[in-house]
């Protein structure tokens, strides 16, 4: 055997622009998509369209760049700049014919004429026109097929297209050969600010959805959640509008009996915590739709906070963080590169994108043919007065959808000394499209057809407010899941608790009796009378925007005073 023959090395190493000059050839785009971009106002000469680019050459160009790094875990680690939350005042819908009737106008939906959007959508097109590369991402928005929408985004950052790749369903090489007219455009031009002199802004930021032409144009964000949730507001249209299909802001998970169980909460209530149970698969941990066949999943990944995230509390969410996954405006040690997740420096807001088969009890494809069994609303009651579970009747699941109940604690650095409640209606109030009363209607309906129970959870305080009582331990908390899983619950005896009229159990095996009726865990029985009349008063306050439009029975079934 000859050993001077010059061994097998990589092309790679043998011409060093090897990958460079694959990068460098016509993208993928082949007669009609070249045709669709040239005539959206591309400059196919100048700029190089990189189509559902793989991640590792996504990783490349945001090291490369962006400035990216990639941690010790082989997530890549980039930053939003400014904005490292959502703009919700800066949010815009399109009042044109198609939709003006449907949408609910008001300060979450806030009205943009259509020559504004035309503007910002030649503004944002412009600017995409002087990048060197273009990123386009191509996916699905729905596992089920019937009544999915193809979702193409274009963006000017390889974070952006890399975080899609892992938000929305990601096609088969076939699917994406046959994608066709995408249903949905998103132009992401987030580097470049809007003009505030053109009519309709109030700042440099613009987050705008134009449901006739099913455009969302972004200008003056880096947030990558700005994406997620204009893809999330649009199924909230279109699912009761063209599918007549229930859209929710949701988890949801599924027993071996093929038992599906919705928790609904906001911030903080424990939603993605509970809904990750290692007896049970997860369908998702965000968005859903319950459609006549059952229920499924929105999207192709999760994008959990990480802020405070370690192994022992959330293992699953830290294992998912690897090679593919974005970890967003997270601070790392520069030497070891390994992410403090404890480190609330940059924002509080330090999330992570990561496609959902990195979750190892993950229910693939996200989609279940069964109707729910349970829904549980999750709430987080800082004035420690709700009960830890409450079954509600289907006219209080109406009231307490309506209502979207939760509490956020008293903050140490601004003086704040009372809890302040939050009211989100729907438990999606940023994101709603249509009236309150028409996802509530939906709910109410189908809830009736198929037989579902529902229970408000609280995963808040105890025994005193924010402050004197505690938190409710997880681990009661995890019992009274099971309990509602298991048919425990459904079996055991009630009592009426006071002024809300829940029925809460009198008894639970491994739950103390003065965890399950908090009028008991207080040692000053009248503290927790005054601490109830004042709940009582915030929820029949928050509630009079809803009371002309829900029925009598509705109205009754919250706190009496």
């Amino acid at each position: 055997m000859s050993f001077n023959r010059t061994p097998y090395v990589t092309p790679h190493i043998l011409h060093k622009h090897y990958a460079q000059s694959y990068d460098a050839e016509s993208s993928n785009l082949i007669g009609r998509e070249l045709e669709y971009f040239s005539q959206a106002g591309f400059d196919m000469d100048r700029i190089q369209i990189k189509r559902n680019a793989p991640p590792a050459v996504l990783y490349e160009d945001a090291i490369r760049n962006e400035g990216a790094i990639v941690s010790s875990s082989g997530a890549l680690i980039n930053f939003s700049g400014k904005k490292t939350g959502r703009s919700p005042k800066d949010k815009r819908i399109v009042y044109e014919e198609t939709s003006k009737d449907e949408i609910w106008w008001g300060s979450v939906n806030i009205k943009m004429d259509e020559h504004t959007f035309e503007i910002n959508r030649e503004r944002a097109i412009d600017y995409l026109n002087t990048r060197d590369n273009v990123y386009v991402f191509d996916g699905y928005a729905g596992w089920d097929p019937k009544y999915r929408i193809k979702v193409r985004v274009i963006c000017a950052r390889a974070y952006h297209a890399l975080f899609m790749n892992n938000m929305l369903i990601r096609p088969t090489e076939e699917e994406l050969q046959n994608f066709g007219d995408p249903d949905f455009i998103i132009y992401n031009a987030g580097q470049f600010p809007a003009n505030r002199f053109t009519k309709g802004m109030s700042s440099t930021t613009s987050v705008e959805i134009n449901f006739k032409r099913m455009e969302m144009v972004i200008l003056g964000t880096e947030y990558a959640g700005e994406m997620k949730k204009g893809v999330f507001s649009v199924m909230h249209y279109l699912q009761p509008v063209k599918f007549g299909q229930l859209s929710l802001h949701s988890s949801a998970n599924v027993g071996e009996s093929n038992d599906v169980t919705l928790f609904f909460g906001l911030s903080g209530t424990g939603k993605t915590t509970l809904s990750a149970d290692p007896r049970r698969k997860l369908i998702g941990d965000d968005e859903h739709v319950w459609s006549d066949n059952g229920v499924f999943n929105i999207e192709g990944g999760c994008y959990a906070k990480c802020i405070n995230l370690s192994a022992e509390k959330e293992p699953e969410i830290f294992s998912a963080i690897r090679f593919g996954s974005v970890l967003e405006n997270v601070v790392y040690n520069p030497l070891t590169r390994v992410p403090d997740y404890d480190d609330a420096s940059i924002t509080e807001n330090t999330r992570c994108a990561y496609p959902i088969e990195y979750i190892p009890n993950a229910q693939i494809p996200c989609v279940v043919d069964a109707q729910p069994k349970n829904i549980i609303m999750l709430t987080c009651d800082a004035f420690g007065v709700l009960p830890p579970v409450s079954k509600l009747t289907p006219e209080q699941a109406s009231y307490h959808f309506l209502a979207g109940y939760t509490s956020k604690t008293p903050g140490t650095e601004d003086g704040v000394l009372e809890p302040i409640p939050t009211f989100s209606t729907c438990y999606s109030a940023p994101f709603i499209v249509l009236h309150p009363g028409r996802y509530a209607e939906m709910l109410a309906e189908r809830m009736a057809k198929h037989n579902v129970d529902c229970w408000l959870i609280n995963t808040g305080w105890t025994g005193g407010k924010f402050g004197t009582g505690k938190r409710c331990p997880l681990k009661y908390t995890r019992r009274i899941v099971d309990a509602v899983h298991s048919g425990e619950l459904a079996k055991a005896e009630y009592e009426r608790f006071g002024v809300f009229g829940l029925q809460v159990p009198t008894a639970l095996e491994g739950v103390p009796r003065e965890i399950l009726n908090p009028a008991l865990a207080w040692p000053n029985k009248e503290a927790f009378e005054r601490e109830v009349r004042k709940l009582a008063g915030m929820f029949q306050k928050a509630f009079a925007l809803y009371e002309s439009d829900v029925e009598e029975k509705v109205r009754l079934a919250g706190p009496q005073l």
